[in-house]
């Protein structure tokens, strides 16, 4: 294609897409893309993610893989493109026959195909790989790119595996779309998807037209009650998020018995039970979905008026994804958190859940080490230990992976990089890795927890954990129209908001909240510490630093 120029760009949005201007970020994004660039692209809920594939893709008119977590969502993108041109997007998951996936393999192998939508997983499909190597796509495109933190440490493993299996695809560019993601999960996100010197365009995460409440209870009966009586009393639709499935059954019922037309969503119902109840929300025909974190991810529903957490989310990056999807129409809408101090429990023992035993990981290792050529997991795993769990080994093989014992190639062989390293000092270094990584995410719920408790303006606190410098009061979050925000203000801060620190133990660090007794550090050593302000004063903690180059 000729080189692309901001009027070309322009045009095709205009002429294909329908699009009278583009909105902010997205054409630098396309730029981006076009030109060859590996690209990370940080945008708000609603601020057209999509647009900026769509266009470059289309531009391109080669293959693009966009590799979409759930059916739900590559559908609904295929039904978007499909009313651009019929025949531009195919999706590729479980849901089709046998007869309709070939079929599709045979579109992608004509070059037929100008959009390919697939889950992570299905890469892993021989076929399906031979198809999309001869094929060569020239874009690979990740989106709701934060699963690959949020998910691929836990049960998409196959998000943590992409580096090279993009590779095996002949390195085409990369496109890397979230909402919100806070600078540890950028480098992540960089580092997993293996860009090469990426572009990286992080652009306002401010929803000012979403009203910030936190509502504080001792018993979840009161709890409860609070929330019906919210959801009675507000503007509809909306959706009400919830950490158990039985707990958005008994909400739903309650709801219905109020005369509220609302239904459960979560992964224990049928696929075809799931598609029917988002469907009817999307038409308006429910008010309200009582849903786990199995829903709401690229639902383009602009006018949800409210989004309630009966229970806490399990760090701000969930909870600033499940808030943005109120309000994104621009017209005001509410989140409000009903918050249990003892939810905190739960979040805890799912953060610190999953350690790896070293005697475990030595037995992996020698396996691997003493094998003739590359080796295939599953293999490890009955020799290993009979009773040592997919999912255990996966986290095994992750942190080795992190430390760079193994190798893994596009088609999951795991091969040793020094056979002649210790099996004892490789499998300590892998526990420590997994501690520290198992620390950063248990640091994640206590900056929920400090939200929750917060005296100060909460926006202010949400906009600093995500980077962005923002103003002490908002005016629009339950602290500021209390006057608890004023009340609270710390004047004379020795370590200023946003401020580069240096800790005697952690390195460098930026600051993110000042409390009358406390500091909040976000560390990219060990994640994010509150800290006695006495003892930092005392032991001489903490001293002001210009930020690094990476800071």
């Amino acid at each position: 294609m000729t080189k692309p120029t901001t009027r070309s760009v322009r045009k095709f949005a205009r002429e294909h897409l329908g699009l009278a201007e583009l909105r902010p970020g997205q054409e630098e994004a396309i730029l981006s893309v076009l030109g060859g660039r590996d690209t990370l692209a940080i945008m708000p809920t609603g601020s057209g993610k999509s647009a900026i594939y769509q266009i470059a893709g289309g531009m391109r008119r080669d293959l693009t893989l966009v590799i979409s977590p759930l059916i739900a969502l590559q559908r609904d993108q295929v039904e978007t493109l499909r009313q651009i041109d019929e025949g531009w997007a195919v999706e590729l998951n479980s849901s089709l026959s046998a007869s309709q996936r070939e079929e599709t393999l045979r579109r992608v192998r004509e070059g037929a195909v100008t959009f390919l939508f697939l889950a992570p997983e299905q890469l892993d499909n021989e076929e399906t790989f031979g198809v999309l190597q001869a094929a060569r796509p020239s874009l690979v495109v990740v989106d709701e790119a934060h699963c690959v933190t949020d998910w691929g440490h836990d049960f998409r493993p196959d998000y943590l595996h992409l580096a090279p299996r993009i590779a095996d695809l002949g390195q085409p560019t990369v496109l890397a779309l979230t909402a919100t993601a806070a600078p540890r999960v950028q480098e992540e996100i960089v580092e997993r998807l293996g860009m090469r010197d990426p572009k990286i365009f992080v652009h306002d995460f401010d929803r000012p037209n979403i009203h910030l409440t936190v509502r504080r209870f001792h018993d979840e009966p009161a709890k409860l009650e609070a929330l019906l009586d919210a959801v009675a009393g507000h503007e509809l639709p909306g959706i009400v998020y919830a950490a158990r499935r039985r707990d958005t059954d008994a909400i739903a019922k309650a709801l219905g018995e109020r005369g509220i037309r609302a239904s459960a969503y979560h992964a224990g119902l049928k696929s075809s039970d799931r598609d029917a109840i988002q469907d009817a929300f999307m038409r308006n025909d429910l008010d309200v979905i009582v849903a786990t974190i199995a829903f709401g991810m690229g639902i383009d529903k602009p006018n949800v008026r409210f989004v309630f957490h009966f229970d806490i989310s399990d760090s701000i990056d969930a909870y600033y994804q499940e808030i943005g999807r109120s309000g994104r129409d621009g017209e005001p809408a509410d989140a409000v958190l009903f918050y249990l101090p003892e939810d905190l429990k739960l979040r805890r023992f799912q953060s610190g859940a999953g350690q790896i035993v070293q005697d475990e990981v030595v037995q992996v290792v020698e396996e691997i080490a003493t094998a003739e050529g590359p080796v295939d997991p599953s293999t490890l795993q009955a020799k290993a230990r009979a009773d040592l769990s997919d999912t255990a080994l996966t986290r095994i093989l992750d942190r080795l992976e992190d430390v760079d014992a193994i190798s893994m190639d596009a088609d999951g062989m795991v091969d040793a990089q020094d056979t002649d390293a210790d099996p004892e000092e490789i499998a300590q270094a892998a526990v420590e890795a997994h501690g520290v990584l198992r620390q950063y995410e248990q640091s994640r719920v206590e900056m929920i927890r400090q939200y929750a408790d917060l005296e100060t303006c909460r926006r202010a606190f949400l906009l600093r954990y995500f980077d962005q410098n923002a103003d002490d009061w908002c005016g629009y979050c339950d602290n500021c129209a209390s006057g608890s925000t004023e009340r609270a203000q710390i004047v004379d801060q020795r370590f200023p908001d946003n401020a580069t620190v240096m800790h005697v133990e952690w390195g460098e660090g930026k600051v993110m909240q000042n409390e009358e007794e406390t500091i909040t550090v976000r560390f990219d050593s060990v994640g994010y510490k509150t800290l006695a302000i006495d003892l930092v004063d005392r032991g001489g903690l903490l001293t002001l630093a210009e930020p690094s180059d990476t800071g």
